[in-house]
């Protein structure tokens, strides 16, 4: 059975590795339907980009971090901060 044959289960999550292997194959590359803007949680849009500077150590811990959670930089960046918002005594 080829990749192409194989369709991803609408309920069950795929890995990277897997997610990988399924779009390796150029039959699952083909969009399907019209394009959709998706907004996490139904959130508003995001503000004006913030400029914020790092020393160059601890950008290059954030990166991996991101990196091992399979975001980009910007996302993680925000999720952090939102999770240090909703802390206790924030």
């Amino acid at each position: 059975m080829s990749t192409h044959d194989q369709e991803p289960a609408a309920t069950a999550p795929m890995t990277p590795e897997q997610e990988n292997a399924f779009y390796a194959d150029p039959h699952n590359q083909t969009p399907q339907g019209p394009p959709v803007r998706r907004r996490r949680g139904g959130t508003a849009k995001l503000s004006d980009p913030v400029p914020v500077r790092f020393p160059e150590d601890l950008l290059e811990q954030v990166r991996r971090r991101a990196a091992a959670d399979d975001r980009s930089l910007s996302n993680w960046i925000r999720r952090a901060v939102e999770h240090e918002l909703t802390r206790p005594g924030a």
